[in-house]
C-alpha cells in the first residue's frame, strides 16, 4: 500500500452542491436563489456592517489618534529596593532567580531594572535592560549590570 492509494473512509466527505447545472440536476433554473431580488444576484447581500440603514458603528466612533505599535516590548519593571529586600550579598540577579523569588511570574518575560529606593548589597544582575539610575546605584554598591 502507497500513499497515493489511500481514501477516505465511505460517508465521510460528502460532495458539494453543484447547481445551475441544468433542470434534470435538480438545481437548475433559478438554482437554489429564489426568483429576483438582491440576493439572487451576484454578489448579492447585504455588506459586512450593514445595520438596516441606520448610520453603522464604525462610522459613528470617532477616529482616534495615533497608531498601536505591534512591535512594542513589554518589560517587567523591578525596582532595586525589591532587590536589596530579597537577595543576599554577592547573589546574581537573572530572570531564574526573579522567578524562584516570585517577582516575576516566567523567566521568559523581559526584565528592566529600575532605579526607585536605596541598594547597600553587592550584586551581579544580568537581566534585558537597566535603567541609567539603577546601574548607577548598583555600580555605586560595588555590584556588575550585564544588561544585554
Amino acid at each position: 500500500m502507497q500513499l497515493n492509494d489511500l481514501r477516505p473512509a465511505v460517508g465521510s466527505r460528502k460532495n458539494r452542491k453543484r447547481v445551475g447545472r441544468g433542470n434534470s440536476s435538480g438545481n437548475g433554473t433559478f438554482a437554489g436563489r429564489g426568483m429576483n431580488g438582491q440576493l439572487s444576484r451576484s454578489g448579492g447581500g447585504k455588506g459586512a456592517g450593514f445595520e438596516g440603514g441606520q448610520q453603522p458603528l464604525a462610522m459613528r466612533l470617532p477616529k482616534l489618534p495615533g497608531f498601536t505599535n505591534h512591535n512594542r516590548v513589554e518589560y517587567a519593571p523591578v525596582n532595586v529596593a525589591r532587590l536589596n529586600a530579597l537577595f543576599a550579598d554577592g547573589e546574581t540577579v537573572d530572570a531564574e532567580a526573579l522567578v524562584a523569588k516570585g517577582v516575576i511570574k516566567y523567566n521568559f518575560i523581559p526584565v528592566k531594572v529600575l532605579g526607585d529606593g536605596e541598594l547597600s548589597k553587592k550584586l551581579t544582575v544580568k537581566v534585558d535592560k537597566v535603567s541609567a539610575s539603577a546601574k548607577a546605584k548598583i555600580e555605586a554598591a560595588g555590584g556588575k549590570v550585564e544588561a544585554e
